[in-house]
């Protein structure tokens, strides 16, 4: 089997409800991407999502007439390839894109689920609710997780980072609707890079108080080894960090100064290729990593072939709106099923209802004045 192209098609849907953080609290629904399918010249093609303008070069110039199951190999290359320009922006988000669907290709070629084919005993993963919530009202965010404590989920995290009342009375809300699944609510919050170190500390001496917090995510800047740790060594919580990174040099210094306590892990840090090394980096420090939210949750089944992965963030907010299905939350557990692959493919009837000429940038800033003063909603 050779590898004879790729095609993307770019789409935009709404979500389910606004999602938005400390950086932009009042949020949106609009979520682009893009679906991308490798092809081989036996009619079997490789899913992902995204990838941006260097994917055509990649699959060019590097895997263009390759067999794709040597897909650790093909990494490689890939990386070496973008070596002088180094793998950060749109150099990793080709290759984490092309990496997924080389795996989700290989897992097809076996004929087995890709949790199989990473060596997982099992596929269920615990997850937590995450509502980037930072839009919603207090209703709106009770019944946010309050429907994922129906499904057994028990641990969730909040936006925070604005102001220190309206944090105190929300999370009391999460934990309140957590409580609902029967089990002991575990309480994260995420302040997205927003306080300072020191205004970490501060806002956390109080929050602890009222609050057993199991992690805060981005307390300082993602690269901000002596922050990290400044922050880890003066509050109970565990300090979480890592979305925002790309390669496995950028996780390390972190880890070997104990600056994060918990590893945040998604497709952009070099595709399932990447997570695995980065995870196997922590496994070595003893340090549990969480993987991210993404459509369909099909991270899961890297996590389910973890030692260290604690839980998996879920967000449920119709992003798998262009897919022909995705992988339900049951007793607090993400089920993968048993079908090829990631275990669902793009439905060409929704992918066409939603496809757009070029889709339109996700996410936003960091606010001014962030990590030094703190700026109140109502000047957004």
């Amino acid at each position: 089997m050779k590898i004879t192209g790729v095609r993307t098609q770019p789409y935009q849907i709404q979500l389910h409800r606004p999602i938005g953080d400390a950086n932009n609290p009042d949020g949106g629904r609009l979520m682009p991407s893009e679906a991308l399918f490798l092809d081989t010249d036996e009619g079997l093609s490789g899913i992902s999502f995204g990838g941006g303008p260097m994917v055509s070069e990649l699959v060019e110039q590097v895997l263009m007439g390759k067999d794709p199951r040597g897909v650790r190999g093909l990494w490689n290359q890939m990386v070496d390839y973008v070596f002088k320009g180094g793998h950060r922006g749109q150099s990793a988000a080709a290759v984490s894109a092309l990496d997924l669907a080389l795996w989700d290709l290989k897992a097809r070629i076996n004929q087995e689920p890709l949790w199989r084919t990473l060596g997982a005993s099992s596929g269920q993963v615990r997850a937590y609710a995450s509502g980037i919530d930072s839009p919603l009202s207090d209703d709106e965010l009770h019944t946010f997780y309050a429907g994922m404590a129906s499904r057994g989920v028990c641990a969730g995290k909040l936006k925070c980072g604005l102001r220190l009342d309206d944090d105190l009375r929300r999370i009391g809300i999460m934990k309140d609707a957590l409580a609902a699944s029967g089990r002991t609510p575990e309480l994260c919050i995420d302040v997205n890079e927003y306080w300072s170190p020191k205004q970490a500390i501060r806002y956390m001496h109080v929050i602890e108080q009222q609050y057993d917090i199991t992690w805060i995510e981005e307390p300082a800047r993602r690269w901000d080894v002596a922050g990290l740790r400044q922050v880890s060594d003066g509050i109970r919580a565990a300090v979480a960090s890592g979305e925002n990174l790309h390669s496995i040099d950028e996780y390390v210094p972190l880890l070997r100064e104990r600056a994060i306590d918990v590893v945040n892990v998604g497709l952009g840090a070099g595709g399932i290729t990447g997570a695995l090394q980065i995870a196997a980096v922590a496994h070595a420090f003893e340090t549990p990593v969480t993987m991210m939210n993404c459509a369909a949750n099909f991270l899961a089944h890297v996590a389910a072939a973890l030692p260290n992965h604690i839980m998996m963030e879920c967000l449920d907010n119709g992003r798998d709106a262009v897919l022909t299905h995705t992988h339900p939350i049951v007793d607090g557990n993400i089920v993968l099923n048993d079908e090829p692959g990631l275990g669902f493919t793009f439905d060409e009837e929704k992918l066409a209802a939603h496809a757009v000429d070029v889709a339109g940038r996700f996410g936003w800033g960091r606010r001014r004045g962030a990590g030094m003063y703190l700026v109140g909603p109502e000047q957004t």
